[in-house]
């Protein structure tokens, strides 16, 4: 079993750590919004167009079979 800590240790280690925290700038945090909203939208468009080539093979196969 492992050593254990008090709680007044516990809480000197959360600060410790919580001290290397390195908060991103408003301009990182703006790009990176940006860079989401991008991808949110390439995707959304990649969907769209395998939806729509699936869509359309389906009614010419079914049509095609169905007369």
């Amino acid at each position: 079993m492992a050593g254990r800590t008090n709680p007044l240790q516990f809480l000197q280690q959360v600060r410790n750590e919580a001290a290397k925290i390195v908060w991103p700038t408003r301009r990182e945090v703006g790009l990176t919004t940006v860079m989401v909203f991008i991808m949110a939208t390439l995707t959304a468009i990649f969907f769209f167009l395998v939806d729509l080539a699936i869509r359309t093979g389906l009614t010419l196969l079914l049509g095609v079979a169905g007369g």
